[in-house]
Order: C-alpha cells, then sequence, then structure tokens
C-alpha cells in the first residue's frame, strides 16, 4: 500500500508543475469568454478526459514505443530530461504565461469545440508530459504500478479540471504578479525533476555494458 501511494504521489509531483493547469487557465478563460457556462464547464471536462486518456495510452505503450524505434531507456531519461528541462528554463525566464503559439490561439477562436486542440493538446498533455509518462513507464515492473501511475494521471487531471472551472476566480486573485511569480515557481521545479530525470538516465547509461561499451571502445581507440 505504501509502495502505491508513493508512487501516485510521485507521479502527481511529476506531472503537475509541467501540466501547469493555473497556468494554462488564463488561455482557457481567452478562449471561452464568449461560451456559456455550461458549454465551459464540458470543455474543461473533455480536455481533462483526453489529456488522461493520451498519458495513460503512452505510459500503457511507451515501452513497445521504445522497443519498436530501438530506443534504450536511458535514452528516455535524458531526452525526457533535456525537454523538461528547456520548458523549465523557458517558465523561469518568461514574463508570459501563455503556453501555446499565436497561431493555434487564433485558429482555436475560431473552432467551437477547443477540448482536444489546444486544451488537451499541446497544453496539458505536451511533449514534457508525455516524456515524464515515458520515463516512468521505463521503470514499470508489475501491473499495480501501471495502476498507480494511472491514478497519479488521473488525480492531476482532476485538479485541472478543478481550476479550469475556478479559472476566473484564480486569475482575478494572483494578478498579473501572482501568475508570474507561480509560473517562476513551477519553472524551478521543472527545471529540478528534468536534471534529474538526465542523472538517472547518465548513471543508466554507465552502469549499462551493452551501451557504454561501444562508446569505451571508441574512446579507448581514440586514446590509442
Amino acid at each position: 500500500m505504501f509502495e502505491v501511494t508513493s508512487i501516485v504521489i510521485g507521479t502527481i509531483v511529476a506531472l503537475l508543475p509541467i501540466v501547469n493547469p493555473i497556468s494554462s487557465s488564463v488561455i482557457f478563460i481567452a478562449l471561452t469568454k464568449d461560451f456559456s457556462e455550461e458549454t465551459k464547464n464540458h470543455q474543461a471536462l473533455m480536455a481533462c478526459i483526453y489529456m488522461s486518456i493520451i498519458l495513460i495510452v503512452f505510459l500503457i505503450a511507451g515501452v513497445l514505443i521504445m522497443r519498436f524505434f530501438g530506443i534504450s531507456i536511458p535514452g528516455v531519461r535524458i531526452a525526457g530530461g533535456l525537454i523538461i528541462t528547456g520548458i523549465g528554463f523557458k517558465m523561469l525566464s518568461s514574463n508570459k504565461s501563455d503556453k501555446i503559439w499565436e497561431p493555434t490561439k487564433v485558429e482555436a477562436g475560431h473552432e467551437s469545440d477547443i477540448a482536444f486542440t489546444p486544451l488537451a493538446m499541446p497544453m496539458l498533455s505536451g511533449p514534457g508530459s508525455i516524456a515524464v509518462i515515458l520515463g516512468m513507464a521505463a521503470n514499470v515492473i508489475k501491473i499495480i504500478e501501471y495502476v498507480a501511475i494511472s491514478i497519479g494521471i488521473i488525480i492531476v487531471a482532476i485538479i485541472s479540471y478543478l481550476v479550469f472551472r475556478g479559472s476566473t476566480k484564480i486569475v482575478r486573485f494572483l494578478g498579473v504578479n501572482g501568475m508570474n511569480v507561480l509560473n517562476r515557481i513551477m519553472g524551478f521545479l521543472l527545471v529540478c525533476v528534468g536534471i534529474q530525470f538526465i542523472v538517472y538516465g547518465v548513471y543508466g547509461f554507465i552502469v549499462d555494458e551493452e551501451l557504454s561499451k561501444p562508446v569505451m571502445e571508441m574512446i579507448r581507440g581514440l586514446s590509442q
């Protein structure tokens, strides 16, 4: 039970900063300003359902995807760490909480259904979120661990839904400065998570003789 709880909490801690629903709520308000309250809530619910489905699919199929493309576990960790760290640095240095591109935003403004794009993809379950899930999938051994991570994903989705529902009040309460401060805190947490992924990846590469042996032989050949 303790193991399951720790995995669930670890998933929430790793995923929530990169999903960052409070930052995304600013875009949600802009895109749904002409929607009725009922439609707005429905769009928020569907976006979070789509997000859960996308991330759980990557969790379950993650190992198969890596095997198909011949990607090693340390490689996934390092690549995911670089993506997450890059997003974190952008959040630390940026004064804007806007996470989606202007063309996507303009296009979404003409659509009545924004739940899948841009809310679920790429805002909630973008490359960073997928990288986190793939990194976790690489460590899964038991079925109960898949269940625990899935529960963590669903909890993050529920938190995101609640934030979207109360987005107007939250943004008004925090203000521009509060949003920027929160964005930087989330960015710092992402940098920490990303660096940790890279450290694990490098360590895994070093201790795995099958991966490190060709590199070591090449280094020896250059030194001779």
